[in-house]
């Protein structure tokens, strides 16, 4: 199998972009991930599941000399900074779920980066951000949230989870405990743009559910310390901040982690 950036000139990334910065003087909060032993029986077997369903995802894909990145992108013309892929976006009207793919922070080590979604005022019950919080974003039917971001190399697996800033996405602002309770509902169940990466995506969430956990309390700390450190920011909009936190995954160790625990 070739690395998705060698498969073609159609998958070569131009114009990239920096990340933004950071502000000085504002502390740094600490992030860990989280530990296998620290997982309850019943999760514990579903990440298991979650997991065995990316093996079989990635046991189809590699049969045909794919991977999820790839599949993706194939047919969809040049790969070009910052455009989505697929171009329309991938949506399960049932579930209001969402995702795309594209590339734009010119990290040599990321081919490019997933953002998922679940777009919250076409849900049946649409939520409401808490009245303490000035409400922030799209509102009413168009309120839409981000989940986390799936950081993959150039081999289209996955190398990282990470959460954003609120202008990063254009999202609707909630607090991590409304999201940490719609993050089972992230479900693609349809085969467009690609049957297996529809089911992979969803099931890495669910492997990996215990680190959007993480990293999404994590933001809520983060913007709160920037907002504290500089009162008159609107931090929801600086610039500066735009990547809230990031954690290093691996399928492989973390199946061999929870694989370890189980026979214990």
């Amino acid at each position: 199998m070739k690395p998705v950036s060698t498969l073609g000139p159609e998958h070569n990334v131009r114009d990239s972009t920096a990340q933004g910065g950071r502000a000085s003087g504002v502390p740094t909060v600490q992030l860990d991930a989280p530990a296998a032993t620290h997982i309850g029986w019943d999760e514990h077997q579903t990440l298991l599941e979650a997991g065995r369903e990316i093996e079989e995802c990635y046991r189809v894909l590699e049969k045909a000399e794919l991977n999820v990145v790839a599949d993706v992108l194939r047919g969809e013309g040049e790969f070009v900074e910052m455009e989505h892929y697929p171009h329309e976006d991938a949506l399960d009207p049932e579930t209001q779920s969402q995702y795309y793919y594209h590339a734009h922070r010119g990290d040599p080590n990321e081919h490019g980066h997933f953002h998922t979604f679940i777009r919250t005022g076409a849900l049946p019950r649409p939520l409401r951000p808490p009245t303490r919080q000035v409400a922030a974003g799209p509102q009413g039917a168009d309120a839409i949230v981000h989940l986390v971001g799936i950081s993959m190399d150039d081999w289209g697996y996955p190398r990282g989870l990470f959460c954003t800033n609120r202008w990063v996405c254009g999202e609707t602002w909630y607090p991590a405990a409304s999201l940490i309770d719609l993050l089972p509902h992230f479900i693609m169940d349809h085969a467009y743009p690609s049957w297996p990466a529809n089911r992979w995506i969803t099931a890495l969430l669910r492997l990996f559910a215990p680190h959007v956990r993480v990293l999404l309390r994590h933001r809520d700390a983060t913007v709160k310390t920037w907002q504290r450190a500089i009162p008159k920011l609107d931090v929801l909009e600086d610039r500066r901040l735009e990547i809230t936190g990031y954690l290093p995954i691996s399928v492989h160790d973390w199946l061999a982690q929870l694989n370890d625990t189980s026979s214990d």
